[in-house]
Protein backbone atom coordinates (compact mmCIF):
# COMPACT_ATOMS: atom_id res chain seq x y z
CA UNK A 1 0.00 0.00 0.00
CA UNK A 2 1.47 3.32 -1.06
CA UNK A 3 0.46 5.21 2.09
CA UNK A 4 2.15 2.72 4.39
CA UNK A 5 5.39 2.79 2.43
CA UNK A 6 5.66 6.53 1.91
CA UNK A 7 7.77 7.59 4.95
CA UNK A 8 10.49 5.05 4.11
CA UNK A 9 10.30 5.98 0.43
CA UNK A 10 10.73 9.65 1.25
CA UNK A 11 13.73 8.85 3.40
CA UNK A 12 15.38 7.00 0.52
CA UNK A 13 14.96 9.83 -1.97
CA UNK A 14 18.34 11.32 -2.77
CA UNK A 15 17.15 14.33 -4.76
CA UNK A 16 18.51 17.60 -3.49
CA UNK A 17 16.33 20.68 -3.22
CA UNK A 18 17.48 23.65 -5.31
CA UNK A 19 19.01 26.48 -3.33
CA UNK A 20 17.71 30.01 -3.08
CA UNK A 21 14.02 29.14 -2.90
CA UNK A 22 11.36 31.06 -1.11
CA UNK A 23 11.06 29.82 2.45
CA UNK A 24 8.11 27.65 3.31
CA UNK A 25 5.36 29.81 4.75
CA UNK A 26 3.30 28.23 7.55
CA UNK A 27 1.09 31.24 7.19
CA UNK A 28 -2.18 32.55 5.91
CA UNK A 29 -2.31 35.41 3.44
CA UNK A 30 -4.83 38.09 4.08
CA UNK A 31 -4.66 40.55 1.24
CA UNK A 32 -6.46 40.63 -2.10
CA UNK A 33 -5.77 38.07 -4.76
CA UNK A 34 -5.12 39.18 -8.34
CA UNK A 35 -7.58 37.56 -10.68
CA UNK A 36 -8.22 37.76 -14.40
CA UNK A 37 -10.56 40.66 -14.14
CA UNK A 38 -9.18 42.55 -11.18
CA UNK A 39 -8.59 41.68 -7.58
CA UNK A 40 -9.90 39.35 -4.99
CA UNK A 41 -9.01 37.74 -1.72
CA UNK A 42 -5.43 36.71 -1.43
CA UNK A 43 -2.95 33.98 -0.99
CA UNK A 44 -0.14 36.12 -2.34
CA UNK A 45 0.48 39.03 -0.01
CA UNK A 46 1.43 39.75 3.59
CA UNK A 47 1.35 36.60 5.71
CA UNK A 48 0.25 36.13 9.27
CA UNK A 49 1.53 33.42 11.56
CA UNK A 50 -0.34 30.13 11.75
CA UNK A 51 -1.66 29.43 15.22
CA UNK A 52 -2.48 25.76 15.36
CA UNK A 53 -1.99 24.72 18.97
CA UNK A 54 1.13 22.61 18.85
CA UNK A 55 0.17 18.91 18.96
CA UNK A 56 2.05 17.78 22.05
CA UNK A 57 2.61 14.25 20.83
CA UNK A 58 3.58 15.36 17.34
CA UNK A 59 6.04 18.10 18.05
CA UNK A 60 8.92 15.67 18.10
CA UNK A 61 8.41 15.24 21.79
CA UNK A 62 8.49 11.48 21.23
CA UNK A 63 11.81 11.23 23.05
CA UNK A 64 10.59 12.60 26.34
CA UNK A 65 13.28 13.09 28.93
CA UNK A 66 16.63 11.56 28.08
CA UNK A 67 17.04 10.40 31.67
CA UNK A 68 14.52 7.56 31.81
CA UNK A 69 17.10 4.79 32.10
CA UNK A 70 19.59 4.45 34.99
CA UNK A 71 22.88 6.30 34.47
CA UNK A 72 26.00 6.89 36.45
CA UNK A 73 27.01 10.40 37.55
CA UNK A 74 29.30 10.95 34.58
CA UNK A 75 26.55 10.05 32.12
CA UNK A 76 24.11 12.31 33.93
CA UNK A 77 26.50 15.27 33.79
CA UNK A 78 26.98 14.77 30.04
CA UNK A 79 23.28 14.44 29.39
CA UNK A 80 22.44 17.46 31.51
CA UNK A 81 24.80 19.52 29.37
CA UNK A 82 23.01 18.34 26.21
CA UNK A 83 19.60 19.12 27.68
CA UNK A 84 20.73 22.60 28.74
CA UNK A 85 21.95 23.36 25.22
CA UNK A 86 18.69 22.11 23.74
CA UNK A 87 16.66 24.28 26.08
CA UNK A 88 18.78 27.32 25.20
CA UNK A 89 18.33 26.53 21.51
CA UNK A 90 14.54 26.34 21.89
CA UNK A 91 14.55 29.66 23.73
CA UNK A 92 16.56 31.21 20.89
CA UNK A 93 13.99 29.92 18.40
CA UNK A 94 11.20 31.51 20.43
CA UNK A 95 13.10 34.81 20.33
CA UNK A 96 13.60 34.52 16.58
CA UNK A 97 17.37 34.15 16.99
CA UNK A 98 17.69 31.26 14.55
CA UNK A 99 21.41 31.64 13.94
CA UNK A 100 22.12 31.34 17.65
CA UNK A 101 19.77 28.35 17.88
CA UNK A 102 21.66 26.65 15.06
CA UNK A 103 25.00 27.25 16.83
CA UNK A 104 23.70 25.78 20.10
CA UNK A 105 22.23 22.75 18.34
CA UNK A 106 25.57 21.98 16.67
CA UNK A 107 27.17 22.02 20.12
CA UNK A 108 24.46 19.71 21.46
CA UNK A 109 24.90 17.36 18.50
CA UNK A 110 28.63 17.14 19.08
CA UNK A 111 28.12 16.24 22.76
CA UNK A 112 25.40 13.72 21.85
CA UNK A 113 27.75 11.97 19.41
CA UNK A 114 30.55 11.96 21.97
CA UNK A 115 28.23 10.40 24.55
CA UNK A 116 26.88 7.94 21.95
CA UNK A 117 23.38 9.03 23.01
CA UNK A 118 21.25 7.92 20.07
CA UNK A 119 18.00 9.46 21.29
CA UNK A 120 19.70 12.79 21.90
CA UNK A 121 21.24 12.68 18.42
CA UNK A 122 17.85 12.02 16.80
CA UNK A 123 16.12 14.72 18.81
CA UNK A 124 18.83 17.27 18.02
CA UNK A 125 18.62 16.45 14.32
CA UNK A 126 14.86 17.03 14.45
CA UNK A 127 15.34 20.46 16.03
CA UNK A 128 18.06 21.33 13.50
CA UNK A 129 15.65 20.38 10.73
CA UNK A 130 12.98 22.67 12.16
CA UNK A 131 15.44 25.58 12.38
CA UNK A 132 16.61 25.01 8.80
CA UNK A 133 12.95 24.87 7.71
CA UNK A 134 12.23 28.20 9.45
CA UNK A 135 15.30 29.76 7.85
CA UNK A 136 14.16 28.70 4.40
CA UNK A 137 17.13 26.35 4.00
CA UNK A 138 15.00 23.75 2.27
CA UNK A 139 17.82 21.56 0.99
CA UNK A 140 19.28 21.21 4.48
CA UNK A 141 15.87 20.81 6.14
CA UNK A 142 14.91 18.03 3.73
CA UNK A 143 18.09 16.07 4.43
CA UNK A 144 17.76 16.51 8.21
CA UNK A 145 14.10 15.45 8.27
CA UNK A 146 14.91 12.37 6.21
CA UNK A 147 17.86 11.49 8.45
CA UNK A 148 15.68 11.86 11.54
CA UNK A 149 12.87 9.77 10.08
CA UNK A 150 15.26 7.04 8.93
CA UNK A 151 16.79 6.78 12.41
CA UNK A 152 13.38 6.66 14.07
CA UNK A 153 11.94 4.08 11.66
CA UNK A 154 15.06 1.94 12.12
CA UNK A 155 14.14 1.77 15.78
CA UNK A 156 10.74 0.98 17.25
CA UNK A 157 8.84 4.05 15.95
CA UNK A 158 5.77 3.20 13.89
CA UNK A 159 5.01 4.83 10.55
CA UNK A 160 1.77 6.31 11.90
CA UNK A 161 3.52 7.91 14.87
CA UNK A 162 2.59 11.58 15.06
CA UNK A 163 6.24 12.62 14.99
CA UNK A 164 6.78 10.77 11.69
CA UNK A 165 3.59 12.25 10.29
CA UNK A 166 4.55 15.79 11.28
CA UNK A 167 7.90 15.43 9.54
CA UNK A 168 6.18 13.92 6.49
CA UNK A 169 3.94 16.99 6.45
CA UNK A 170 6.97 19.28 6.53
CA UNK A 171 8.58 17.37 3.68
CA UNK A 172 5.37 17.80 1.68
CA UNK A 173 5.48 21.53 2.46
CA UNK A 174 9.08 21.69 1.25
CA UNK A 175 8.17 20.02 -2.06
CA UNK A 176 5.19 22.34 -2.42
CA UNK A 177 7.46 25.35 -1.96
CA UNK A 178 9.86 24.24 -4.69
CA UNK A 179 8.34 26.05 -7.63
CA UNK A 180 11.21 27.18 -9.80
CA UNK A 181 9.85 28.21 -13.18
CA UNK A 182 12.04 26.73 -15.95
CA UNK A 183 10.38 28.56 -18.85
CA UNK A 184 12.77 31.50 -18.69
CA UNK A 185 15.85 29.47 -19.64
CA UNK A 186 17.43 29.67 -23.10
CA UNK A 187 18.56 26.04 -23.01
CA UNK A 188 15.83 23.70 -24.25
CA UNK A 189 17.28 20.64 -22.50
CA UNK A 190 17.57 22.57 -19.24
CA UNK A 191 14.00 23.79 -19.67
CA UNK A 192 12.69 20.24 -20.13
CA UNK A 193 14.70 19.03 -17.16
CA UNK A 194 13.39 21.91 -15.07
CA UNK A 195 9.77 21.15 -16.01
CA UNK A 196 10.25 17.48 -15.19
CA UNK A 197 11.72 18.44 -11.82
CA UNK A 198 8.78 20.74 -11.15
CA UNK A 199 6.33 17.94 -11.96
CA UNK A 200 8.26 15.55 -9.72
CA UNK A 201 8.11 17.96 -6.78
CA UNK A 202 4.40 18.49 -7.38
CA UNK A 203 3.79 14.73 -7.28
CA UNK A 204 5.85 14.39 -4.10
CA UNK A 205 3.90 17.21 -2.46
CA UNK A 206 0.56 15.63 -3.36
CA UNK A 207 1.68 12.18 -2.22
CA UNK A 208 3.00 13.58 1.05
CA UNK A 209 -0.13 15.56 1.87
CA UNK A 210 -2.44 12.68 0.96
CA UNK A 211 -0.38 10.22 3.00
CA UNK A 212 -0.55 12.43 6.10
CA UNK A 213 -4.27 13.09 5.79
CA UNK A 214 -5.32 9.50 5.03
CA UNK A 215 -3.07 8.03 7.73
CA UNK A 216 -4.31 10.48 10.35
CA UNK A 217 -7.96 9.92 9.42
CA UNK A 218 -7.47 6.16 9.74
CA UNK A 219 -5.65 6.60 13.04
CA UNK A 220 -8.38 8.84 14.47
CA UNK A 221 -11.09 6.37 13.45
CA UNK A 222 -9.13 3.49 15.00
CA UNK A 223 -8.53 5.34 18.28
CA UNK A 224 -11.94 6.98 18.57
CA UNK A 225 -13.51 4.49 20.99
CA UNK A 226 -10.42 3.74 23.08
CA UNK A 227 -11.07 4.44 26.77
CA UNK A 228 -9.32 7.26 28.63
CA UNK A 229 -7.05 4.88 30.57
CA UNK A 230 -5.76 3.45 27.29
CA UNK A 231 -5.45 6.70 25.33
CA UNK A 232 -5.96 10.06 27.07
CA UNK A 233 -8.31 12.60 25.48
CA UNK A 234 -5.37 14.98 25.12
CA UNK A 235 -3.56 12.50 22.86
CA UNK A 236 -6.66 12.12 20.71
CA UNK A 237 -6.91 15.91 20.46
CA UNK A 238 -3.22 16.12 19.48
CA UNK A 239 -3.81 13.76 16.57
CA UNK A 240 -6.86 15.74 15.43
CA UNK A 241 -4.85 18.96 15.57
CA UNK A 242 -2.14 17.39 13.43
CA UNK A 243 -4.82 16.40 10.92
CA UNK A 244 -6.06 19.99 10.97
CA UNK A 245 -2.55 21.25 10.27
CA UNK A 246 -2.24 18.81 7.36
CA UNK A 247 -5.58 19.81 5.84
CA UNK A 248 -4.73 23.48 6.23
CA UNK A 249 -1.31 23.14 4.58
CA UNK A 250 -2.73 21.01 1.75
CA UNK A 251 -5.55 23.50 1.18
CA UNK A 252 -3.10 26.38 0.80
CA UNK A 253 -1.11 24.39 -1.76
CA UNK A 254 -4.26 23.47 -3.69
CA UNK A 255 -5.33 27.12 -3.68
CA UNK A 256 -1.92 28.09 -4.98
CA UNK A 257 -2.20 25.64 -7.91
CA UNK A 258 -5.80 26.74 -8.56
CA UNK A 259 -7.57 23.53 -7.52
CA UNK A 260 -10.20 25.60 -5.81
CA UNK A 261 -13.06 23.16 -5.16
CA UNK A 262 -10.73 20.60 -3.54
CA UNK A 263 -9.05 23.36 -1.53
CA UNK A 264 -12.48 24.42 -0.29
CA UNK A 265 -13.19 20.91 1.03
CA UNK A 266 -9.84 20.81 2.84
CA UNK A 267 -10.45 24.22 4.42
CA UNK A 268 -13.92 23.19 5.54
CA UNK A 269 -12.53 20.10 7.30
CA UNK A 270 -9.65 22.06 8.88
CA UNK A 271 -12.06 24.74 10.12
CA UNK A 272 -14.33 22.11 11.67
CA UNK A 273 -11.40 20.56 13.55
CA UNK A 274 -10.10 23.90 14.78
CA UNK A 275 -13.58 24.91 15.91
CA UNK A 276 -14.19 21.58 17.68
CA UNK A 277 -10.80 21.28 19.40
CA UNK A 278 -9.71 24.89 19.91
CA UNK A 279 -12.97 26.81 19.87
CA UNK A 280 -14.48 29.49 17.63
CA UNK A 281 -12.52 32.34 19.22
CA UNK A 282 -9.10 30.69 18.80
CA UNK A 283 -6.86 32.74 16.45
CA UNK A 284 -6.45 29.76 14.11
CA UNK A 285 -10.21 29.33 13.76
CA UNK A 286 -10.49 32.98 12.75
CA UNK A 287 -7.70 32.51 10.22
CA UNK A 288 -9.39 29.48 8.71
CA UNK A 289 -12.74 31.26 8.41
CA UNK A 290 -10.91 33.94 6.47
CA UNK A 291 -9.10 31.37 4.31
CA UNK A 292 -12.32 29.54 3.51
CA UNK A 293 -13.81 32.86 2.46
CA UNK A 294 -10.77 33.36 0.21
CA UNK A 295 -11.33 30.17 -1.73
CA UNK A 296 -15.09 30.70 -1.95
CA UNK A 297 -14.54 34.21 -3.28
CA UNK A 298 -12.06 32.89 -5.85
CA UNK A 299 -14.84 30.62 -7.17
CA UNK A 300 -17.33 33.48 -7.37
CA UNK A 301 -19.39 32.32 -4.36
CA UNK A 302 -19.52 35.84 -2.97
CA UNK A 303 -22.49 35.51 -0.62
CA UNK A 304 -21.08 32.43 1.10
CA UNK A 305 -17.63 34.00 1.22
CA UNK A 306 -19.10 37.13 2.79
CA UNK A 307 -20.84 35.10 5.49
CA UNK A 308 -17.55 33.48 6.57
CA UNK A 309 -15.33 36.56 6.35
CA UNK A 310 -17.90 38.73 8.15
CA UNK A 311 -17.90 36.29 11.09
CA UNK A 312 -14.09 36.15 10.98
CA UNK A 313 -13.92 39.95 11.14
CA UNK A 314 -16.34 40.03 14.09
CA UNK A 315 -14.26 37.48 16.01
CA UNK A 316 -11.01 39.19 15.08
CA UNK A 317 -12.31 42.43 16.58
CA UNK A 318 -13.60 40.81 19.78
CA UNK A 319 -10.42 38.80 20.35
CA UNK A 320 -8.07 41.61 19.26
CA UNK A 321 -6.55 39.35 16.62
CA UNK A 322 -3.10 40.68 15.63
CA UNK A 323 -3.99 40.38 11.93
CA UNK A 324 -7.43 41.93 12.11
CA UNK A 325 -6.46 44.39 9.38
CA UNK A 326 -5.83 41.49 6.99
CA UNK A 327 -9.23 39.97 7.70
CA UNK A 328 -10.80 43.39 7.14
CA UNK A 329 -8.94 43.68 3.86
CA UNK A 330 -10.48 40.41 2.69
CA UNK A 331 -13.90 41.54 3.88
CA UNK A 332 -13.57 44.72 1.83
CA UNK A 333 -12.46 42.79 -1.27
CA UNK A 334 -15.49 40.51 -1.05
CA UNK A 335 -17.80 43.50 -0.55
CA UNK A 336 -16.27 45.00 -3.67
CA UNK A 337 -17.06 41.82 -5.61
CA UNK A 338 -20.62 42.02 -4.31
CA UNK A 339 -20.65 45.58 -5.73
CA UNK A 340 -21.24 47.08 -2.31
CA UNK A 341 -18.70 49.78 -3.08
CA UNK A 342 -19.61 52.22 -0.32
CA UNK A 343 -19.28 49.62 2.45
CA UNK A 344 -16.12 48.24 0.85
CA UNK A 345 -14.51 51.68 0.98
CA UNK A 346 -15.31 52.10 4.66
CA UNK A 347 -13.85 48.69 5.53
CA UNK A 348 -10.75 49.31 3.41
CA UNK A 349 -10.15 52.58 5.25
CA UNK A 350 -10.41 50.85 8.63
CA UNK A 351 -8.02 48.13 7.43
CA UNK A 352 -5.60 50.82 6.20
CA UNK A 353 -5.77 52.65 9.52
CA UNK A 354 -4.95 49.48 11.46
CA UNK A 355 -2.15 48.49 9.07
CA UNK A 356 -0.56 51.93 9.48
CA UNK A 357 -0.84 51.74 13.27
CA UNK A 358 0.87 48.32 13.23
CA UNK A 359 3.62 49.47 10.86
CA UNK A 360 2.71 46.83 8.28
CA UNK A 361 4.13 48.55 5.20
CA UNK A 362 3.28 45.71 2.79
CA UNK A 363 -0.37 45.71 3.80
CA UNK A 364 -0.53 49.51 3.65
CA UNK A 365 0.75 49.47 0.10
CA UNK A 366 -1.58 46.67 -0.89
CA UNK A 367 -4.69 48.26 0.63
CA UNK A 368 -3.88 51.53 -1.13
CA UNK A 369 -3.76 49.61 -4.42
CA UNK A 370 -7.10 48.05 -3.60
CA UNK A 371 -8.64 51.44 -2.87
CA UNK A 372 -7.45 52.60 -6.28
CA UNK A 373 -9.03 49.51 -7.87
CA UNK A 374 -12.24 50.19 -5.96
CA UNK A 375 -12.34 53.75 -7.30
CA UNK A 376 -12.02 52.41 -10.86
CA UNK A 377 -14.84 49.95 -10.37
CA UNK A 378 -17.12 52.59 -8.84
CA UNK A 379 -16.42 54.92 -11.74
CA UNK A 380 -17.05 52.13 -14.29
CA UNK A 381 -20.35 51.22 -12.69
CA UNK A 382 -21.82 54.72 -13.10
Amino acid sequence: MMAAALPRALCRLGRRCPAGLARPRPAWHGGARRERGGTGTSTDTKSAGRRWARPGGAALGFLGAFSLSPRDDEEEDGEDAIILLLKKAKLSVMKGELGEAERLLHQALRLAHQADNRRAVIYTYSLMANVAFMQGQLDNAEKLYKATMSSMLAGDTKEDDNAILEMSLKLASIYAAQKQDPKGTDNQAASIEGKNGLLERHKLALAGYEFCILTLEEKIAKEKDLPEDVLPAEEKANTRLLLGMSLDSYARYLLDINQLSVAQKMYEKALQISNDVQGETHPQTVVLMNDLATVLDAQGHYDEAYSHVKRAAELAKVTQHPEEHMVLNNLAAILMHKKDFLQAKQVYKEALKQAEQKGDADSVRHIQEELAELAKRRKGSK
